[in-house]
């Protein structure tokens, strides 16, 4: 907030937004006040600014506002020399640029004066109210005195907590910084880089989340200026000669412009009406762009930026761009149908022009394009019922604020930040998640949805959606496969979360490897730090294990294996199943990839040897076989026989489940001819069972009853992998 002084180096202009004369506001400013009928000049362009957004917007309060603001700032000054009122004014200037409604701007004209002078938080509320006072107790520091070098996180913090009530607090931030990042070279160059980390580290993935792209591109020049000098100059060197060759004074026509022109025409002749404008990339941009490339081509330096009314005609554009040039379809994303979590809207695809050159094209509305530039400040009082009051939302069920300000990203910094009331911790933990600058969207079994972090793993989706209740997740399913707890989820993804019944369950410390999100390091880590005497389990807090009745384990009995007979039949062992073709001399094989048993539908092919091998309908091998061209064989089941089949039941290893899964199995009045139950492997277990059924017309029950038992997630016909015979 009182960051002084001058550029690094030239100013960085953006279209549109012109600069304020520092120096002139700084004369007007020490006049003082005028009187109450008529707006101060010093913020003459603070008052034209906001009017271009807002017409019918009521001054008077901002007025007053500069009233206060500069009698308690008078005799201050900044280490640039101008008086300490012109900060507050270029902060509003900013913020009413990008169309910030009057609430912001009132407190943004006062930020910083319970900071520096002797105005109180009382005194901003009895004049101005609740909303005001609270936005600027919002971007208030901590004084050092009473926090020494933790009062920069514990301040960060502060402002975070309050910006997760109202996000007008993280605006005024937001342009406070870069306000001070444009006027920070009288600094000392070790300060500078402090001042200019933290923005890099801090505040731009703010800007970015929040949607404030103006703010974020010009934030990310200016600390390009001051941390990497070198190829800031080569940057503003390779951009300076690039214009110079394509201006008016220059040889060599712009690709861009061409490209623009072309546009232009095809869309007009198409009868969209649309605005192609040439969107000059920013420093940061266009160094990224050559260490991708390796060499930048003349249409590098810039994107199209085609403007249109409705949702409809931006499809309609992509349509006629993708038509009448030749697209580059890896380079086509669908923001509209599928919006950044940060509000982003809008079609991103390339063409190639008539001489090669690829330009890039950006297509969105005039409402996207507000969005995309200003984020959450174009929204202007989201918690307003009718746009100028502050009546907040009402929260739905799962806690989230019903507004786009309060998104995913936002509950979760502010969710394990309660977690982390160390400075040290909460300042690392800050800087690591704001640096994982994507975000997926993954679906609950429920209907819900998670949002997480890029290259988050089921432990990450476990905690989202447990909290602590995770530590005794014991596996997932990852669109309805089974999957390990260090699985990397991709967006879309269905995850089920398994939680084991023994709440005495823990997490391992392998967990760590795996958890990408602060809320889960910081769970996993304090229940490690709780319970160290149960870390020395490969498995987490309890091992995986099931209870004394199961196997030692490193034992198992082998499994049962398909039996041949003659005179075209075919049996389980034991003589149980028997499968018959009409072909008496047959040898008949029951194949051991689907385990055919009665009632199943089965079918049988020729293989070497003169055997007939006999599987389920629906085995894969009977697809592949017949995409061969084999020719079915006719089987069929003997009557009135008993049914033999093996199952393999998977589930999480506990105390008594083998004894559970052998009752149910005696209840569905089945015999077990053998079982088997391998080591346990990551919490979970394998069971193999033979079984005689007296009516084969009972597997389907016997299967669901398995299913049933606590612990058990599926159940299902041993296989092996099918052979080409």
């Amino acid at each position: 907030m009182s960051a002084e002084a001058t550029s690094p180096g030239a100013p960085i202009r953006r279209r549109g937004r012109p600069r304020i004369d520092l120096r002139r506001l700084g004369r007007v400013a020490l006049l003082g006040p005028v009187s109450r009928d008529r707006l101060p000049d010093a913020i003459g362009h603070v008052a034209e600014a906001h009017r271009a957004h807002h017409p019918d917007a009521d001054l008077s309060i901002l007025h007053r506002a500069y009233v206060l603001a500069e009698s308690s700032h008078r005799g201050q000054m900044r280490k640039s020399g101008e008086p300490y009122i012109t900060h507050p004014l270029a902060v509003t200037l900013i913020l009413a640029q990008l169309g910030a409604e009057t609430t912001t701007l009132t407190a943004s004209l006062l930020h910083d004066t319970v900071e520096d002078t002797d105005v109180t938080l009382d005194q901003v509320r009895e004049q101005f109210g609740n909303e005001v006072c609270y936005l600027v107790d919002g971007v208030t520091k901590l004084e050092k005195v009473d926090y020494g070098a933790a009062a920069e996180p514990e301040t960060f913090r502060k402002m975070l907590v309050a910006t997760g009530d109202d996000v007008r607090v993280m605006s005024i931030k937001l342009a406070d910084r870069l306000h001070n990042m444009r006027t920070l070279g009288v600094m000392r160059p070790e300060k500078q880089a402090r001042i200019a980390k933290v923005t890099q580290d801090v505040l731009i993935p703010l800007a970015e989340r929040l949607g404030v792209q103006a703010l974020k591109t010009e934030l990310e020049d200016l600390v390009f200026a001051i941390l990497h000098p070198e190829e800031y100059e080569r940057t503003r060197a390779l951009i300076a000669a690039a214009s110079a060759r394509t201006d008016g004074s220059g040889t060599t026509p712009d690709p861009l412009a061409a490209i623009a022109e072309n546009v232009t025409t095809v869309l007009r002749e198409a009868g969209i009406p649309a605005e192609v404008l040439i969107r000059p990339r920013h420093f940061v941009s266009v160094h990224r762009v050559g260490v991708k490339r390796g060499e930048l081509r003349g249409t590098d330096f810039g994107r199209l930026l085609v403007l249109v009314g409705e949702d409809a005609d931006c499809y309609a554009v992509l349509g006629e761009l993708h038509t009448c040039f030749t697209p580059v379809i890896s380079e086509f994303k669908d923001f509209i149908a599928a919006p950044k979590f940060n509000l982003y809207q809008s079609l991103h695809t390339a063409v190639v022009g008539e001489d090669g050159a690829v330009a890039e094209v950006l297509i969105r509305t005039h409402r996207m394009h507000k969005v995309a530039e200003a984020g959450v400040i174009a929204l202007g009082n989201p918690y307003a019922a009718d746009g100028t009051a502050g009546t907040q939302s009402a929260e739905p069920a799962d806690g989230e604020r019903a507004d786009p300000t309060r998104p995913g990203w936002l509950s979760r910094l502010l969710a394990w930040q309660q977690s982390a009331p160390d400075p040290d911790t909460f300042w690392t933990t800050l800087r690591a998640d704001l640096a994982q600058d994507r975000e997926i969207t993954v679906f609950r079994t429920d209907g819900g949805t998670l949002g997480l972090p890029a290259d988050a793993s089921c432990v990450d989706a476990a905690y989202a959606q447990y909290g602590d209740e995770a530590h005794t997740c014991i596996g997932a399913r990852v669109n309805g496969r089974l999957a390990t707890l260090g699985t990397v989820l991709s967006d879309g993804d269905t995850v089920q979360l398994l939680l084991a019944e023994d709440a005495a369950s823990g997490p391992s410390p392998d967990w760590l490897d795996h958890a990408r999100t602060p809320a889960a390091r910081i769970a996993i880590t304090g229940w490690l730090d709780t319970h160290p005497e149960d870390t020395r389990s490969p498995h987490g807090g309890r091992p995986a294990g099931a209870g004394p009745e199961q196997p030692s384990q490193g034992h198992s009995r082998p499994g049962p294996r398909p039996q041949e007979t003659a005179a075209g039949t075919a049996a389980a062992p034991d003589g149980a199943a028997t499968a018959v073709v009409d072909r008496p001399d047959a040898t008949v094989r029951l194949a051991g990839c689907c385990t055919p048993a009665p009632p199943d539908a089965v079918t049988g092919f020729d293989v070497r040897g003169g055997a007939v091998t006999v599987h389920r309908l629906g085995c894969a091998a009977v697809t592949r076989m017949r995409s061969l061209g084999r020719m079915p064989v006719e089987v069929s089941w003997e009557d009135d026989i008993e049914c033999r089949v093996t199952l393999v039941a998977e589930s999480f290893g506990r105390p008594r489940l083998l004894a559970d899964l052998t009752e149910a199995i005696a209840t569905a009045d089945a015999a077990i001819i053998s079982a088997t139950v391998e080591p346990p492997s990551e919490q979970r277990v394998r069971h193999t069972y033979t079984l005689q059924l007296p009516d084969p017309a009972g597997l389907p029950a016997l299967i669901r009853a398995m299913r049933d038992v606590p612990g058990v997630y599926d159940v299902s016909r041993a296989r092996r992998p099918a052979t080409m015979a």
